[in-house]
């Protein structure tokens, strides 16, 4: 497989994914464009947010859920014993979406075990700091501190992958961008969902109405609210207007009517010139971060069969240069 490429996958639409876009049509992008309107009620979910830490979201029987105190903010380790035996001594530091207001490592298993599975190895779900109590200052640098301790851990930098979805993909560029400009070790390789890579007040019009899920109006607003006393144009703050020279190989994966599609093209295209290797994965008709779906959506299922293919062609490349410098 190799590694730098375009892929648009023709799986056959699934039923599951027609109703699913279909109900978030009519209730989630509704009620998301009445919440983000106003910093109270911004507030009122975060808060409610808080209680999805306590809801029981069992994984299955193979998975273990080990919290950690690993770096300030703590966070869980997640092991997945499906395909067999994991590598202890590699890691994948998985950053969780939910626009920086919302959402725990708890909310996102359905992916970071996945993950586990298909990286071959254990996953640390940090749980950063968020809004509107704190800054994307705060959240990068829990990132960092993260990051660091995995190295002080014993960690290869090589050894380590970086993931994250939407203000999580937001949150995974940042970090390669800061640790690359602070002459950090880099990790060995990321995967971005769906990022949040533009935090500019510009109108999104690419996919305003098809987008099954997300408001462009109201990412807008949020990206407004973050960027308060910032400049939305420093790349720690919106990486797609980054340098991306001297990164790891990256994956991109997004679905074709997302609102933030474009942004993420833009990501795989600017590594790209920067000469960094990336798979860039658009999806046909998939919503926001549809792997977070993979319990029912058998196309989240096939996009970490992807993922899987995507690290073990990265494996191979460093293998192959390992062996061309020797």
């Amino acid at each position: 497989m190799h590694i730098d490429r375009d892929v648009a996958p023709d799986y056959p639409l699934s039923w599951q994914a027609r109703a699913l876009t279909g109900l978030m049509r009519g209730t989630f992008k509704p009620a998301a464009s009445l919440l983000m309107r106003h910093g109270l009620a911004l507030d009122c979910a975060a808060r409610i947010g808080e209680l999805t830490r306590w809801v029981p979201l069992r994984p299955p029987e193979h998975v273990t859920i080990t919290p950690t105190d690993l770096s300030a903010c703590g966070g869980e380790w997640v092991r997945s014993a499906e395909g067999g035996d994991l590598d202890e001594g590699k890691v994948l530091l998985y950053f969780h979406g939910g626009g920086y207001f919302a959402c725990s490592p708890g909310t996102h298993r359905s992916i970071t075990w996945r993950l586990s599975a298909a990286a071959r190895r254990p996953v640390l779900a940090l749980d950063y700091r968020q809004g509107p109590v704190h800054k994307l200052a705060d959240s990068l640098a829990d990132a960092l501190d993260a990051y660091r301790c995995l190295l002080e851990r014993g960690h290869a930098a090589g050894d380590v992958i970086l993931a994250g979805d939407s203000a999580g993909g937001h949150l995974t560029l940042a970090t390669l961008l800061a640790l690359r400009d602070r002459g950090a070790p880099l990790p060995g390789a990321a995967i971005c969902l769906s990022p949040w890579a533009d935090l500019t007040d510009f109108p999104r019009r690419a996919n305003r109405w098809q987008d099954p899920m997300l408001s462009a109006g109201r990412i807008r607003w949020l990206a407004r609210r973050w960027t308060s006393g910032l400049d939305p144009r420093d790349p720690l703050v919106s990486p797609v207007l980054g340098d991306f020279a001297g990164l790891p190989p990256m994956m991109i994966v997004t679905g074709s009517t997302e609102v933030l599609r474009d942004e993420a093209r833009r990501v795989a295209v600017r590594a790209r010139e920067a000469g960094v290797p990336v798979t860039y994965e658009e999806w046909p008709r998939m919503p926001h971060v549809f792997p977070l779906l993979a319990d029912v959506l058998p196309e989240a299922r096939h996009a970490f069969r992807h993922m899987a293919g995507f690290l073990d062609a990265v494996a191979a490349f460093r293998a192959s240069g390992e062996t061309a410098a020797a």
